[in-house]
């Protein structure tokens, strides 16, 4: 915890969390960019299964998102870390925080295992007669990842760590 303490008290993340203005803002961005970054990451992952934009080849679909992909995922990132960063006391002990950078993690171990025979070979799974297994693969785990990922920010703003149960709450369980 103390290491939470001494990192959200570095002066510029004790003004950004307490700014009526640039946390909002921030937060803003960080939410809009999951939401368009998102978007390309799923509409990928579809194609490489075989699911959407059938019409377009799976080079031009990764080639075309692939710029967007990249700034949208920094900028998300920048974002979040700004916002996990200027509330780390209220985030170290959440579980769906850890579990979500867990998940972050493995969205760099599925590029690092994908990028060789998926989304750096777009040419070869063109010429295949049928989507190879592997692309396949490479988007329906994509897909888990980041509904992961998504469903774990939710449930940050949800949890109340040692928050003693209410009294109303007691009483209807007890009946």
């Amino acid at each position: 915890m103390s290491i939470a303490e001494s990192l959200q008290g570095i002066g510029f993340l004790t003004a950004f969390r307490e700014s009526q203005l640039m946390y909002p803002i921030i937060l803003s961005t960080h939410l809009a960019c999951i939401a368009v970054f998102g978007g390309m990451i799923l509409m990928t992952d579809l194609r490489l299964m075989g699911i959407a934009l059938t019409k377009f080849s799976v080079s031009e679909v990764v080639g075309r998102f692939r710029m967007w992909k990249r700034v949208g995922f920094c900028v998300m990132i920048f974002a979040g870390l700004l916002l996990g960063c200027s509330e780390a006391v209220k985030y170290s002990p959440n579980p769906f925080f850890w579990i979500k950078m867990v998940l972050l993690v493995f969205v760099g171990v599925h590029a690092l295992a994908f990028r060789p025979t998926v989304y750096n070979n777009t040419e070869a799974i063109d010429r295949s007669p049928a989507l190879p297994t592997n692309a396949k693969i490479a988007g329906a785990l994509s897909i888990v990842i980041w509904l992961g990922i998504l469903s774990m920010g939710r449930l940050i703003a949800y949890y109340e760590g040692g928050a003693k149960p209410s009294p109303t709450s007691v009483a209807l369980f007890k009946r």
